[in-house]
């Protein structure tokens, strides 16, 4: 899960594939244009959430996976959350110090900052060394960014 990429937009539509319905198809359409993705059994939706048509959502996909040359572009998803408003979603792997590998955002914990793990259970260990789903607001203008998040999902 290190080379992952975020479209976020708002579901357009919710469709079944293959006749076992076991995996389904979103169009999630933002300012850059139109994009499915697959919902398979493996993808993670955050919350459990049922997706659906208006939702605002933050799919994730791996960018060394083989994509189709169609269009609309048609991804795997790895991760799908819903976003809440002016909160942005990100997912990678952090060191010990909290800082993504990709430098793109770098952890302060404060007391309010909710510690889960990806079956919603309470998470005591240091966070450090795994990938994390992060909710956040703001950042600083350092580099790479700081942040204090609201809720954070380990990936064990």
């Amino acid at each position: 899960m290190e080379n992952l990429v975020a479209i976020t937009g708002t579901i357009q539509r919710v469709q079944p594939m293959g006749e076992d319905c076991c995996q389904q198809m979103i169009t999630v359409q933002n300012t850059e244009g139109v994009h499915n993705f697959i919902i398979s059994p493996e993808t993670y939706v955050i919350d459990m959430v049922r997706l659906r048509s208006g939702m605002q959502v933050s799919a994730f996909y791996d960018a060394n996976r083989p994509v189709p040359l169609i269009y609309p572009p048609q991804y795997q998803a790895v991760i799908v959350g819903r976003n809440v408003p002016n909160e942005k979603i990100y997912v990678g792997y952090f060191d010990e110090n909290l800082t993504a590998t990709d430098e793109q955002l770098k952890l302060n914990i404060s007391r309010g900052t909710e510690i889960i793990t990806a079956n919603g259970q309470q998470y005591l260990c240091p966070i450090g060394q795994h990938t994390l789903i992060v909710y956040y607001t703001m950042t600083t203008r350092s580099i790479p960014p700081q942040t204090t998040p609201r809720k954070i999902i380990v990936m064990c």
